[in-house]
């Protein structure tokens, strides 16, 4: 009879056949995920033996997608970020480290407030970024806005699941277009906009262009059209001295700096992340 280290080991094995780049951190995943135990627990279960056939197979099945190419965080059904768990799947893109940027920047401008803020996640997919802020400022009221409805589902199972339905309202609108009337007025707002321009989609990772949803990576002929709708449509809701914060491509930071400023933003500032990028830029009105 196999120990949960015996599978384990198994899975690792497979993994790193098939070049799987963190075989090791994978297995762990998946064998804990199926088994309904965090990574973390993997010591305590290593001589465990599992009895359980129908986690075998899950874990079995879950090693099966992810060598096929599935992306981790879709074949878990979950990923972290900024410390909150997210159910995702294929109808929002998976949170990514880069994206903490955006979420440290928004934190920063609205932990510096003294009295309760508000703040419009746009673009917000799985809600990431608005969840992060949710349950880090204490006096943030958030308000997340995605134009795909299968999203939003994500977005709510989300709040619900952290706890963070009190803080947080999700509705249906296009960043595209002009802002539905009564948001009221905000005191960031924070965008990680589809930028990947048309023509690069299908040059994108397997893992990404089978995977992810198009809707949430394609920014039009340039990548830019999102910027460009946002600073013309959007500024509005912003209050006197308020911000826009964004997150952009690589060596898109340039352009969108451009487009913030015909938009009558000030003060803007650039964020990198961690290899370096120019990854976030802030202005204010």
């Amino acid at each position: 009879m196999e120990t949960y280290n015996d599978i384990y080991l198994k899975i690792r094995k497979r993994l790193k056949a098939a070049g799987i780049d963190s075989p090791e951190f994978e297995a762990k995943l998946i064998v804990a995920n199926a088994a309904g135990r965090s990574r973390e627990d993997m010591l305590a279960i290593s001589k465990v033996f599992a009895t359980d056939n129908d986690v075998k197979e899950k874990i079995e099945l879950f090693a099966d997608r992810r060598i096929s190419g599935e992306p981790l965080a879709y074949v878990l059904g979950e990923w972290e970020f900024y410390g909150v768990t997210l159910a995702v799947n294929e109808n929002v893109l998976i949170p990514r480290s880069d994206t903490e940027v955006l979420a440290d920047e928004t934190i920063r401008i609205l932990s510096r407030k003294m009295w309760q803020t508000r703040m419009l996640d746009l673009c917000c997919g799985s809600g990431a970024v608005g969840l992060a802020v949710a349950s880090k400022v204490s006096s943030a009221r958030v308000v997340m806005v995605d134009v795909s409805e299968d999203a939003l589902a994500v977005c709510r199972e989300n709040m619900l699941s952290n706890n963070l339905s009190k803080k947080i309202t999700a509705i249906e609108a296009d960043a595209l277009k002009s802002p539905p009337s009564l948001l009221g007025a905000f005191d960031v707002i924070a965008c990680n906009p589809p930028y990947i321009p048309t023509a690069d989609i299908d040059s994108l990772d397997s893992s990404v262009k089978d995977y992810e949803p198009v809707l949430a990576l394609d920014g039009g002929e340039d990548g830019l059209k999102y910027y460009r709708s946002i600073c013309e449509k959007w500024l509005i809701l912003l209050k006197p001295g308020g911000h826009l914060a964004f997150e952009c491509g690589i060596d898109q930071a340039g352009d969108v700096q451009q487009i913030m400023r015909t938009g009558g933003l000030k003060d803007l500032r650039v964020y990198k992340d961690t290899l370096g990028i120019e990854r976030v830029i802030t202005g204010m009105v």
